[in-house]
């Protein structure tokens, strides 16, 4: 067994006997399903648009090198700059250099995904650059020191008493201020900090090739400031975020929202096309956008898992996950958790050692049912545990024992043999790792060929 697979273990088990943990999460995403079936209200055919928008999103992949230029033409029109990163650390040399450039001591950003995937903000304090989190859930996960627990809620797991007492430790407040309270306070620290940073950091939601611009959705406007306020914007993207036109946006704004929160259109969507241009009052002076690869051409090279990039990183696969809501976010030991976290993980990193999330999951295919675009998460999955299993990084007593179960299962003879006390003792004890942690298997007293006979001579 790998080290992260038995840390996932350990923090899994852990976390799924915490009633409490249990409780808080539960509650959270009990709240988002019961606005969702609003916001698809808003479709007159939910399920004709989630079509639309992965044929939207396929088209975009599949000619994933001719989008990604057109947007770097249009958008160097304009005066912005493409930098290509092949990997976490190119991303991060580029930042600092325009960091030092800058001569940048402060930086305000907003929710990002991938800048949590290069672990930036870990790596401009060791640079000795402050970075402030202004997404609220952000924010109270930076001060707690903790990784984003969730896609989109990044403190989904914390009440409203675990914030307060958070921010009383952190920020010297009172113990017991309402959420209302604690949200001043946060904008309180958070609008100096716009004031004093040289740079702010976004990520990107869209890549709209045509238009050469990106496309930000927030709830909170702390993109905006963070985008228009510092003198230099710096955009860090995801390859596989391009869609193909500004038109699109019509179709995948309303998506990301229902799915996402369960709005029919989230409060802030920001298009922005580069730097301030003459004339304009206000915006960036200098805008880049890092474009990032970090293991994803290895997805788009793999005709089966190509569809994983389709993702618009609504999260609603995590709020329907069995798996994840006994055992949150954190267990999974990546930046993205649940079933979407799963598949792309193997192939972002190393299969070997990330294989086991594969199969943290019942594979009931809910995830594939509530996917905004369509992505068969389940089937994905299952393609990750035979790609594991041809690349030789299955175990060799897991060969002989699914390859002992392979033949008894295809031979009747075979099945019908035997008594169910000792098939039991063979699966449950013989196989132990079956059962390490699993229920143990109990056969029925009776065969199907028993019981169809019986049925059939029953029906005579």
């Amino acid at each position: 067994m790998t080290e992260t697979a038995a840390h996932f273990i350990a923090r899994s088990t852990a976390k799924a006997e915490d009633l409490d943990h249990r409780r808080k999460l539960n509650y959270n995403i009990g709240k988002y399903d019961a606005v969702v079936p609003a916001g698809k209200a808003q479709f007159g055919d939910i399920h004709l648009a989630r079509e639309r928008a992965k044929n939207t999103k396929w088209k975009a992949i599949e000619h994933l090198d001719k989008q990604l230029e057109e947007f770097e033409t249009v958008f160097s029109q304009r005066g912005g700059r493409v930098i290509w990163a092949e990997n976490t650390e190119q991303a991060l040399m580029e930042i600092l250099a325009i960091c030092k450039k800058k001569s940048c001591r402060t930086i305000v950003k907003s929710k990002s995904m991938v800048t949590e995937e290069i672990k930036l903000n870990h790596f401009l304090e060791e640079h000795g650059i402050e970075s402030i989190e202004t997404d609220l859930g952000e924010y109270i996960q930076q001060l707690d020191g903790e990784a984003p627990y969730h896609i989109v809620t990044p403190a989904m797991h914390k009440s409203k008493e675990d914030v307060a007492k958070l921010f009383h430790e952190k920020l010297h407040t009172e113990p017991d201020l309402s959420p209302g309270q604690l949200t001043l306070v946060a904008r309180e620290k958070m609008r100096k900090k716009y004031l004093e940073a040289e740079i702010g950091i976004t990520g990107a939601n869209f890549i709209i090739s045509d238009a050469g611009a990106i496309a930000v959705t927030e709830n909170e406007g702390n993109a905006r400031l963070s985008c228009a306020f510092p003198k230099t914007h710096i955009v860090i993207a995801g390859i596989e975020k391009v869609i193909p036109s500004l038109t699109d946006l019509a179709l995948f704004w309303p998506l990301l929202a229902t799915y996402g929160t369960g709005q029919r259109l989230t409060v802030y969507n920001t298009i922005v096309t580069g730097p301030r241009q003459m004339g304009e009052a206000d915006g960036p002076d200098e805008m880049y956008v890092i474009l990032l690869d970090n293991g994803r051409t290895n997805i788009l090279a793999n005709e089966v898992a190509r569809e994983s990039l389709y993702c618009i990183r609504c999260g609603a696969c995590l709020n329907a996950c069995p798996v994840y809501k006994n055992i949150g976010g954190h267990s999974y030991g990546t930046t993205y958790s649940g079933p979407i976290g799963s598949v792309i993980t193997p192939h972002l990193r190393e299969m070997q050692d990330w294989k086991h999330l594969s199969y943290a999951s019942s594979l009931c295919g809910n995830c594939t049912e509530v996917c905004a675009v369509k992505i068969n998460l389940h089937e994905l999955l299952l393609e990750n545990r035979h790609e594991a299993v041809e690349s030789g990084y299955a175990t060799w007593s897991e060969k002989i024992a699914w390859k002992v179960w392979k033949t008894a299962s295809l031979n009747r003879v075979l099945m019908n043999g035997g008594n169910r006390k000792l098939k039991n003792w063979m699966v449950n004890k013989l196989f132990s790792g079956w059962t390490a942690h699993r229920g143990e298997l109990d056969f029925s007293p009776k065969t199907f060929n028993q019981r169809w006979k019986q049925q059939q001579r029953a029906g005579r």
